[in-house]
């Protein structure tokens, strides 16, 4: 496969996501329509280290393929990142930022004939963003859709009022927000929590793993949680197949 193109994006926006979050909206002057699949990233070439490989840091692509040649980015703010703090202070409205994309394999099957659990933590949210929002874009025949977020307090949820809205209007979309250090009138705990009781749920009545309900699982976030929900998810009777996975950081 060839290696996707460069590219100077012009950042046309930024807004504030949460106290440590940052939208960044960028167009693709030298294109009509920047094309992509939803859940691909780009890569960007950012000005910190005089090495080329130390330069690069990717980022999943929040939007959805729409026609136009903007896209988004969601960026936390990471202590101690060279990458994050460079676009958090030097970057503003009319920056040029040098990216290479659209990359990646972590993308919705082609029938959508099982349920699908996207669980994820912090900014992995983005990738299903972009997922659930071109489903329902352009209709795409769908099973359930769990959309399971972890975070640690109200102030860390990421596209809330976006998803709330979304569940409404999405048929069999099932938005599920937890927060691990804070109660609230939604769910308290960790992801692991809410797919395992929801697939306890679905097989109870099986004899056998054979007839286990079909589902895909698109796990995105930090490495522990992919890897706790690995080890989870293959403990309730799916094989490796069933899990996706993008790991940050």
């Amino acid at each position: 496969m060839a290696s996707a193109p460069w590219h100077t994006g012009t950042v046309i926006r930024i807004e504030d996501a949460t106290y440590n979050t940052k939208r960044f909206f960028i167009e693709v002057k030298d294109l009509e329509s920047f094309d992509f699949k939803a859940g691909q990233f780009v890569t960007l070439d950012l000005p910190i280290h005089e090495k080329v490989n130390k330069r690069w840091r990717s980022y999943s692509i929040a939007s959805w393929p729409d026609g136009s040649n903007v896209f988004e980015l969601l960026i936390v703010l990471l202590e101690g990142g060279a990458g994050s703090t460079y676009l958090f202070n030097e970057v503003k409205v009319g920056s040029e930022i040098s990216f290479r994309g659209p990359q990646g394999m972590f993308t919705l099957p082609e029938n959508i004939d099982k349920d699908l659990f996207f669980i994820c933590t912090g900014t992995g949210i983005a990738p299903f963003r972009s997922m659930l929002n071109y489903i329902n874009l352009h209709k795409v025949p769908h099973q359930n859709l769990y959309l399971i977020f972890g975070c640690r307090t109200k102030k860390d949820l990421l596209y809330y009022d976006e998803m709330k809205a979304l569940e409404k209007e999405l048929d069999n979309f099932h938005y599920m927000p937890s927060l691990s250090r804070e109660e609230w009138e939604g769910h308290k705990g960790y992801v692991h929590d809410l797919y395992e009781s929801i697939c306890k749920k679905n097989n109870e009545a099986c004899e056998n793993l054979e007839n286990l309900k079909p589902a895909s699982f698109y796990l995105c976030g930090w490495k522990f949680m992919v890897d706790d929900a690995r080890k989870n998810i293959a403990a309730l009777g799916y094989d490796r197949k069933s899990v996706h996975l993008e790991l940050y950081g």
